[in-house]
C-alpha cells in the first residue's frame, strides 16, 4: 500500500488530498503523476525519519520524472537524506547533480557550504590546517554564490564570511 494511503497524520492526509486535487486539475501525463506520487511519498517518509523508504521512493520518482527542474528537487531531497545520515560525500554528490540540472538552487549551494564548513571544523579539530583551510575556502565560495542568488538569506553565513575575512564586499550587495 502506498504511504499516501496509510498516513494517520492529519497534515499528511491534507497534503495528499490537495496534491491529488492539483494533479487532477493540471494537465499532466500518467508518468508525471506517478513520479509525483513517489516524490510525495518520499517526502512523507523523509518527514517521518524513514530515510530508507524515502530514498526508495525518490529513486522511483527519478526513474519516471522527465522534467529537469523536478529531477533537481528529487536529487536535492536525496542529498538531504544522505546529509541527515552523515554521509557527507554522497550528499555532496547529489547536491551537485541537482545543481547540474538547476543552477538556481541557493538552498543546495548553502547546504554544500554547510557540509564543507563542517568538514573544515573537523579538520581544524584534528590539527589539519591545510585541509581545514581548503574546506573553509570551498564553504566560502558556495556561500558567496548562494548569497548572490538570495541576498536576504543566509545571514549567519554572511556574518561568517565577514568575520573570517573570506567574503568579498560585492557578495553582500
Amino acid at each position: 500500500m502506498p504511504r499516501s494511503q496509510r498516513n494517520d497524520n492529519f497534515i499528511d492526509k491534507s497534503f495528499t488530498v490537495m496534491a491529488d486535487l492539483i494533479l487532477k486539475v493540471i494537465p499532466t501525463n500518467r508518468r508525471a503523476k506517478e513520479a509525483f506520487a513517489y516524490y510525495r511519498d518520499g517526502m512523507s517518509a523523509q518527514g517521518d525519519g524513514e530515510y530508507a523508504e524515502a530514498l526508495e521512493n525518490y529513486e522511483e520518482a527519478l526513474k519516471l520524472e522527465d522534467d529537469p527542474n523536478d529531477k533537481a528537487f528529487i536529487l536535492y531531497n536525496m542529498a538531504l537524506v544522505f546529509a541527515s545520515n552523515g554521509d557527507h560525500q554522497k550528499a555532496l554528490e547529489f547536491y551537485e547533480q541537482a545543481l547540474d540540472l538547476n543552477q538556481h538552487m541557493p538552498q543546495a549551494l548553502n547546504n554544500i557550504a554547510v557540509i564543507h564548513h563542517h568538514l573544515g571544523s573537523l579538520a581544524e579539530e584534528r590539527g589539519d590546517t591545510d585541509e581545514s583551510d581548503r574546506c573553509f575556502s570551498r564553504a566560502a565560495d558556495y556561500w558567496a554564490k548562494a548569497i548572490r542568488m538570495a541576498p536576504n538569506n543566509y545571514i549567519e553565513a554572511q556574518n561568517w564570511l565577514k568575520t573570517s575575512g573570506r567574503g568579498n564586499v560585492d557578495v553582500y550587495f
